[in-house]
């Protein structure tokens, strides 16, 4: 039974642990904090070449295509076959296919929504519904005082007591007010050209305010949390180290 007990107590510190390195070995987890973001920075928060690449092509491919043609068919069908060729390239060069199988999971389902209704403009409601359920998720956190971003941070390094410090409660503030904002902003445009069936207009501002605002935002993210957390642990570990008078 003391075994048992022994084994569950360390899972929580093992989940914390993997976590750290799997975020370590990103390439955020390489920011130092106060470091001024560079293009190379941003890109490779973005996954490099190839997840710019992944990420705004298909969405280029609609735009494009639907430009072209103004054809429904060939517009949602275009970024789903550019979708199936990053998972098949994934798969020659043995790269993780995941982020490229989730992308296409994402794009077919605005294809089917889009086929079933008859209506090109129809290919951007799944994208409307995450970026409402992400701002609703801010707004909430915000006004019942538990800021979703801090929330999360607490979860992955176990720290439980974020809250209730000045520093980490305002910066978990910050952050999320900063994601509501970019998601609403988001749906305060595309929602109107929605209605108004601009469906290229729409195409081009999701583009936008797509992958090169979202990067930006989780490099600010990154560098405001990881600030601040680090910032308690060094005084932690001054609280923790002998004073002189106690040599």
């Amino acid at each position: 039974m003391a075994e048992n007990h022994k084994s569950e107590q360390k899972e929580p510190e093992n989940f914390r642990e993997a976590m750290a390195q799997v975020i370590g070995r990103s390439s955020l987890g390489q920011v130092k904090p106060g470091e001024t973001p560079s293009a190379g920075a941003l890109l490779a928060a973005m996954g490099g070449v190839r997840g710019l690449i992944e990420s705004i092509l298909p969405g280029l491919g609609f735009l494009v295509v639907y430009t072209v043609t103004k054809q429904l068919l060939p517009s949602v069908l275009a970024p789903l076959a550019l979708a199936l060729i990053f998972v098949v390239i994934r798969l020659v060069t043995r790269s993780p296919v995941t982020s490229a199988i989730a992308g296409v999971l994402g794009i077919a389902l605005s294809a089917v929504l889009a086929l079933l209704t008859g209506k090109a403009a129809d290919n951007f409601i799944p994208g409307f519904l995450i970026n409402g359920a992400i701002f609703l998720a801010a707004a909430i956190s915000l006004l019942v005082r538990r800021p979703f971003i801090g929330a999360l941070v607490g979860l992955f390094t176990g720290d439980a007591q974020w809250r209730h410090d000045p520093a980490k409660f305002r910066v978990a503030t910050v952050a999320t007010l900063l994601w509501g904002v970019l998601f609403g902003a988001r749906l305060a445009v595309e929602l109107p050209l929605y209605f108004a069936n601009a469906v290229d207009v729409l195409a081009a501002a999701k583009l936008i305010m797509g992958v090169p605002l979202y990067a930006a935002l989780l490099w600010v993210t990154w560098l405001l949390v990881r600030t601040a957390w680090r910032s308690a642990e060094d005084d932690t570990e001054d609280d923790d180290a002998p004073t002189a008078s106690g040599v």
